[in-house]
């Protein structure tokens, strides 16, 4: 009870003055597990960040852990955590809620002046314009190339695919309607290992981007005021990878590009081939097989086939050499020596058949 009314009108100026400098007010929980009531400017210059995150797949828990984890040990970049996914059981859904972290369905509601930064990892959908300009800093996606190469869904994919020995992390800043087309905020390059699967690499680019991110929100108001728009030349589109990918050209494809096809995209969709009239999955690849044949003189056929009984592989002819697998899936799972036996060794056809035409496939590879 106020006890005169001067009294009452001063602090009801006070209360006042707080509402319209505090932008955020609310119940927030420590890391001690207790609630505590906050309240703070609007947006802040620097960090600590109240941070609004949106990813789906594994590839995003990484950052989004790092992320918890500086929340978690208050080191001073992130002050609140929210995260805001796809439907489904997925990666980052999963992970949230294993760590009590708010979660907001697609699209989200109720961000107006609660956040400063949004931060985008592999979350796959656009972001209008009203969205992002509920943050102050704007949003933050993390991308696994060197931008402007490989924009698109699988930058992974294609870095192994075309053979490329250099890629990195991109920090950009998301524009509305479009994806991969921002000004860059930092980045970091990455030398692609010799033989490195898209798995190999993804879980590397994961946890360097992870870092980038932390490192880019420790510095965001310089990285912003230095950050560059991308470059208009070396673009190049990733798209997301199918099916169609995986179909061998024997006479178009050499040993090398078999080889970077595999440990493209092997371990998400089997290479297949022809025979017979039906298709057959290649399995276990082992890449390029010497082999000696009995007649010399005779070139074999591309997508001819030769059993190597002390290997147990399948060689298969391409372009420009041999290749092996070890295994095929033809109904069921078959060893090249089950394969050989039961149908190969019986039959009056002993060539795999490119099911699509030399262009064809080129001009699905290209695009």
């Amino acid at each position: 009870m106020w006890t005169n009314s001067r009294t009452a009108g001063a602090s009801l100026r006070i209360l006042t003055h707080l509402q319209r400098c505090c932008g955020h007010t609310g119940w927030r929980r420590g890391t001690d597990g207790r609630h505590r009531w906050l309240c703070r400017h609007m947006s802040s210059t620097g960090p600590p960040w109240r941070l609004l995150f949106f990813g789906s797949d594994q590839f995003a828990v990484e950052s989004l852990k790092h992320l918890t984890s500086s929340w978690t040990s208050r080191e001073g970049i992130v002050e609140s955590l929210e995260v805001v996914t796809v439907s489904g059981n997925v990666p980052v859904k999963k992970f949230a809620q294993q760590n009590q972290l708010p979660l907001h369905t697609w699209p989200p509601d109720n961000v107006d002046g609660r956040f400063d930064v949004g931060v985008v990892v592999s979350f796959g959908c656009l972001l209008h314009k009203t969205l992002i300009n509920k943050f102050p800093h704007g949003i933050l996606n993390v991308h696994p190339s060197l931008l402007p190469r490989w924009r698109g869904p699988a930058p992974i994919v294609h870095t192994i695919l075309h053979g490329d020995t250099v890629t990195g992390v991109t920090i950009m800043q998301i524009r509305p309607h479009r994806f991969d087309v921002g000004p860059i905020v930092n980045q970091e390059l990455h030398q692609v290992p010799e033989n490195c699967t898209t798995d190999d690499l993804e879980a590397a680019l994961a946890t360097k981007g992870a870092h980038l991110l932390i490192d880019t929100l420790a510095t965001l108001s310089e990285r912003l005021a230095h950050k560059r728009n991308q470059s208009r030349t070396g673009e190049t589109f990733a798209p997301k990878i199918s099916t169609s990918m995986s179909w061998i050209v024997w006479e178009e494809q050499t040993c090398d590009s078999i080889d970077r096809l595999y440990r493209a995209i092997g371990s998400r969709i089997p290479l297949r081939t022809m025979w017979m009239g039906e298709t057959i999955k290649l399995l276990d690849f082992v890449g390029r097989c010497h082999i000696t044949l009995s007649d010399q003189r005779r070139r074999p056929a591309p997508g001819s086939v030769s059993f190597q009984k002390e290997s147990n592989t399948l060689a298969v002819c391409c372009k420009d050499g041999w290749v092996g697998f070890k295994t095929v899936l033809l109904k069921k799972r078959l060893t090249a020596a089950d394969f050989y036996n039961g149908y190969l060794h019986q039959a009056a056809e002993r060539m795999f058949v490119s099911k699509k035409s030399g262009t064809e496939a080129r001009q699905i590879r290209e695009n």
